[in-house]
């Protein structure tokens, strides 16, 4: 029998079953072997396209390229549940080789998912989805299929020998954890090689229909080596500045130094407290760059809280390393996500398959992203996102502002950094001035010993002391009328003001009541209602501005504390949480040109805080703490930015919000980690399976990951990226989507077009598609807003928008 793989679009081409089988298993070892699985990878590989050695699937892929307009049903034949089934039948009974019976529900899952997302052990409704596939279902042909596999991809011997190998890199995983911990850890490697099964069947599937090979990159260390070298050219640099020996510069060098010292510590997990203005991004590069060098780490990967302060980062960085070719800037899934919960991905490559392909699978030597699409690789439904997984493996993840964590992924995010450390031989660096409590919650990060990277931070959080806080907060609330009119007093004694408030409604307001009246000076409203293009466009207006000392108000909500350089003679804050309010006195006084500046602390009257619950309970926690500091000047070290405060803040919220710290999801009456990590003598579903069955499930694993990820995202309400046209730039990027694509065609549009995008909320979406002002483009997978939607001014305006105020895709 001939087999059939995949049928080449342009030429009609055939890669056979056993060409893309032995491809993938290439790949996939590849991605394995540096972590130690990459035998685990490997199978995982060799046997996910087995069930195609059928004369049915024959029959019906070459049916669907003969009658494009009128193919069989996308998916009718099951392909990818034949080689978990032939892993299970092999192993799974044999109950003298536990750690085989384990290595084949990891594997086996993985197998049988990779055109859709890994499956229940248990569901709620206590059947096994699992079982359902690998050992109940019937698969015709499944005879034959073994004999193929045998004859063509490897022999009996040598497979049998092969699986040997992959239970003993198994054992080696599990020997690095206590035996309580061994579901948490078998969670994480079961998405770890899901992940290189999903990256490694679509980068060979893109191979073969681009008739292209692995291409060719510059090694990792050569690649470090040249950035580190550009790096300090930049860093000798600013020895010539005439402003070098300053005290401010004179301590940002001496942090840099340092940053660059401790590269030379083993991987870990480290923090790095430079204080707000203090060269962040510059020194934490710095120890990237060396330590990557010293250590062959393959990648550096910076996760920020919001999209809003990736093009800014990722410009510096471009800049100082000169390449803009290896720098990935992902703010955002720009295609739609129902694309990757689809088991009809087999062969046919028609525009929905392309855009399955296109890469996005973070291969670039340096990438920026947000803290969400970090999440999302590891918890998120659907295998886009977890196609990148591997890729976090021997890299350096560097945290910017990691307080931003959100409170129900606490103990989500502390496991995960857990496992790429200890497994995947990664090194983390947990950067901000405003360094959270994670090592006090239940699932504690496992900080390394003597973690911090900053000598003598005392000194130094006093030496970067620019701004003083003015407490109006505790004298009674104020509205948007009340701040006009204190901006107006503060007029004559500043030229420069920000004005931070906490929705976007209230920003709006404000901003149109300053346009009413004569303040001699430019006014500026941001908002993440704006594109990343259009948001770069304004504040390069305002640093010009502020550059030149020319009058400037700018409102916004808080998508310009974290991470934006920019620099305000006097910033004006609503009452939020403490960390908050430290981040907006960054932008205060940032360079230290002058003398002691005000950060003028308020609590507005008229935002709604209703649904944003941890933005209200940390105003709660800081209204306490200036009260206490109202009380007694000399409590926290007798200023509200101290170290002793910001300790007290977090301790408090984290107290507050324990329960909510595990991501609880209310609808099944469970914590997320309890469907992930369940042990079958602490599960409620084995309970209840036995008092129905009689006995307990057939298995060792007997996690829920599929209702895990069903019931997850990192905001309560999902959103989706639509296109804007913004500019010529953005007008011509969605009319580019109109014409024929090849598979990089799509991927560096896919790439651009990020930088005009907004993620609008479901009811946003209702509203746009009542208005008719979307249109959808490749075959319905990318929506674009109509021309004349989009303000310059505002963005995308839609009235009455009080929900979160920022964007973390």
């Amino acid at each position: 029998m001939n087999s059939i793989a995949h049928i080449r679009a342009s030429d009609g081409d055939i890669q056979t079953v056993e060409e893309h089988l032995l491809d993938a298993k290439a790949l996939a070892e590849g991605y394995g072997e540096r972590t130690g699985m990459k035998h685990m990878a490997g199978l995982t590989a060799m046997l996910h396209d087995v069930g195609k050695y059928t004369e049915e699937f024959n029959a019906y892929i070459t049916e669907a390229v003969q009658n494009p307009d009128n193919p069989p049903k996308r998916g009718s034949v099951d392909h990818a549940t034949a080689g978990g089934k032939l892993l299970y039948d092999l192993y799974h009974s044999d109950i003298k080789k536990p750690y085989a019976v384990i290595l084949t529900e990891v594997i086996g899952n993985a197998i049988i998912s990779h055109h859709s997302y890994l499956q229940d052990f248990i569901e709620p409704e206590l059947t096994s989805p699992f079982l359902k596939r690998v050992r109940d279902k019937e698969i015709p042909g499944y005879e034959r299929i073994k004999e193929m596999f045998f004859e063509r991809v490897m022999n009996e011997e040598d497979f049998y020998h092969y699986v040997d190998k992959a239970v003993e890199e198994l054992k080696v995983c599990l020997a690095e954890v206590a035996t309580e911990n061994y579901p948490e850890q078998l969670h994480f490697i079961s998405k770890f090689v899901f992940s290189t099964i999903i990256d490694a069947d679509r980068t060979n599937t893109r191979q073969f229909e681009e008739k292209t090979g692995g291409e060719s990159e510059e090694a990792p260390d050569i690649l470090m080596a040249r950035y580190y070298e550009k790096l300090m050219q930049k860093v000798q640099g600013f020895q010539k500045h005439k402003d070098a020996n300053s005290p401010i510069n004179t301590l940002r060098t001496k942090m840099s130094e340092q940053c660059d010292k401790f590269a030379e510590n083993p991987s870990g997990i480290y923090t790095l407290s430079i204080p707000t203005g203090g060269g962040k991004t510059l020194a934490s590069l710095r120890y990237a760059l060396k330590h990557a060098m010293i250590h062959d780490k393959k990648r550096i990967i910076y996760v920020v809280p919001f999209t809003t302060i990736i093009e800014q980062n990722a410009k510096e960085v471009r800049d100082i390393l000169n390449d803009h070719a290896n720098i990935l800037e992902h703010h955002s899934n720009v295609v739609e996500h129902d694309l990757e919960d689809d088991e009809a991905s087999d062969g046919m490559v028609n525009t929905r398959e392309k855009l399955r392909l296109a890469r996005d699978n973070w291969d670039a030597p340096v990438i920026f992203t947000t803290m969400v699409q970090f999440l999302n690789v590891f918890y998120e439904k659907g295998n886009r996102n977890v196609r990148r997984l591997h890729h976090l493996s021997d890299a350096i993840l560097i945290f910017d502002e990691v307080q931003k964590v959100p409170t129900s992924c606490v103990s989500l995010f502390n496991q995960a950094l857990n496992f790429l450390q200890t497994t995947c031989r990664s090194s983390i660096v947990l950067c901000t001035a405003t360094q959270p409590a994670l090592d006090f919650v239940e699932q504690k990060l496992e900080l390394s010993a003597e973690a911090e990277m900053i000598q003598e931070l005392d000194h130094v959080i006093e030496a970067f002391s620019r701004v003083k806080i003015v407490d109006h907060a505790s004298e009674g609330s104020m509205t948007n009328d009340d701040i006009v009119s204190f901006i107006q007093s503060k007029t004559t004694e500043v030229r420069s003001m920000l004005v931070i408030l906490n929705t976007k409604s209230v920003v709006k307001q404000l901003y149109m009541l300053l346009k009413e009246k004569e303040m001699g000076a430019s006014i500026y409203h941001l908002s993440t209602s704006m594109c990343a293009a259009h948001r770069q466009d304004m504040l390069k207006e305002i640093h010009s501005k502020l550059e030149n000392e020319e009058p400037v108000i700018c409102v916004t909500t808080q998508l310009i504390e974290a991470g934006v350089d920019i620099d305000f003679d006097c910033v004006i804050r609503s009452l939020a949480g403490l960390d908050s309010i430290a981040q907006a006195a960054g932008r205060c006084n940032r360079n230290g040109k002058k003398e002691l500046q005000y950060v003028y602390v308020m609590d507005h009257l008229e935002e709604n805080l209703k649904h944003l619950s941890e933005i209200r309970i940390g105003k709660e926690i800081s209204m306490k703490l200036l009260k206490s500091l109202k009380k007694d000047p000399t409590s926290f070290g007798g200023h509200l930015l101290s170290r002793q405060a910001m300790k007290r803040y977090f301790y408090e919220f984290y107290s507050d919000r324990e329960a909510y710290l595990h991501y609880h999801v209310s609808s099944l009456g469970k914590n997320m980690t309890d469907l992930l990590n369940a042990t079958r003598t602490n599960n409620s579903y084995v309970e209840a399976y036995h008092r129905k069955e009689g006995k307990s499930p057939e298995l060792f694993l007997v996690n829920s990951y599929n209702t895990a990820a069903s019931h997850f995202s990192v905001i309560d309400n999902q959103t989706m990226s639509v296109l804007v046209p913004f500019g010529e730039e953005g007008a011509e990027m969605i009319a580019e989507l109109n014409g024929g694509k090849t598979i990089t065609d799509l991927s560096k549009l896919l790439k651009n077009a990020q930088q005009y995008s907004i993620n609008v909320y479901r009811h946003e979406r209702k509203i746009l598609d009542n208005q008719g002002a979307l249109v959808s483009y490749l075959d319905g997978s990318v929506l674009a807003l109509t021309d004349g939607v989009y303000s310059d001014e505002f963005g995308l305006d839609l009235e009455g928008d009080d929900s979160f105020s920022l964007q973390m895709y």
